[in-house]
């Protein structure tokens, strides 16, 4: 009985190894996520109340802490029926490692992050 548990939890084992290997293999192959830096999305819907605030901390953070491998902040707009985008678009006009975009944009921006300039 110790034997079979034995080798039922090493097959699994095994077999989650092979599952990370090919989980970087695949990211490393198919994905253009070759920059150096941290790009940090956030996605956001109807946060008016809470968006500047949370940035303008996360910026803070980022700019006078020791955070210094970002790249860009990226807020993905989930298409917010408030003044959530124009909160977050105020804020890239006076930081420039924040952006705005719209999720179809960000998913676009993932795929060719080495090809694509983003653009507030």
């Amino acid at each position: 009985m110790e034997f079979i548990l034995n080798t039922i939890f090493w097959t699994l084992a095994l077999y989650g190894l092979y599952e990370i290997i090919k989980n970087i293999i695949y990211i490393n192959t198919y994905t253009k996520f070759k920059s150096k830096g941290i790009y940090l999305i956030i996605g956001v819907k109807n946060q008016e109340e809470v968006i500047e605030g949370f940035l303008r901390s996360l910026l803070f953070k980022i700019l006078y802490g020791k955070e210094e491998d970002f790249k860009n902040i990226i807020v993905a707009d989930l298409e917010s029926t408030d003044k959530t985008k124009e909160i977050s678009k105020k804020l890239a006009k006076e930081y420039e490692c924040l952006k705005v975009l719209s999720w179809k944009e960000t998913r676009g921006l993932m795929d060719n992050i080495d090809e694509v300039e983003v653009k507030k």
